[in-house]
């Protein structure tokens, strides 16, 4: 698990996950005490699916605003509980407006489908392989961690 700070004179720091479903994220994210923004909690609350592609828009929107609401209610640290395997979903999260982490649960892809079939989510092993196939991993030309 590696993390890099993007520093600015602010005090809010984003804590941004990057991992593959069933990587340990979430449980990760639950032990800092923290609050967190789940986009599929997000989902489950707006639609009742785990995913629905025309709803993405309206899951990512929320998910900003309540990132910046939990800012402006007063929390110096939130933790954004999402896979964000590629640069391009990592990017959408740097904001003059807070410093961010990005923390990576490193689990291997063979570890993520072992979790899913041990609880019977096979709908999720697919997911896992795309993410695995599409992941970019944190680099120091990029400005995250190796």
């Amino acid at each position: 698990m590696e993390e890099h700070v993007q520093i600015n004179d602010n005090k809010k720091l984003l804590v941004v996950t990057v991992g593959l479903p069933r990587s340990g994220k979430s449980t990760w994210s639950r032990e800092q005490n923290l609050p967190i923004v789940n986009p599929d909690g997000i989902r489950l609350a707006l639609h009742g699916e785990r995913y629905l592609p025309q709803a993405e828009p309206w899951v990512w929107t929320f998910a900003k605003t309540m990132v910046e609401a939990l800012f402006n209610a007063g929390h110096d640290i939130v933790i954004l509980d999402a896979t964000n395997v590629t640069q391009k979903e990592r990017d959408q999260w740097i904001d003059e407006k807070w410093d961010v982490v990005f923390h990576w649960v490193a689990t291997t892809k063979e570890e993520c489908i072992s979790r899913a079939m041990k609880t019977n989510d096979l709908e999720i092993v697919e997911v896992i392989n795309r993410m695995n196939k599409d992941f970019e991993p944190l680099t120091s030309d990029t400005g995250e961690s190796p």
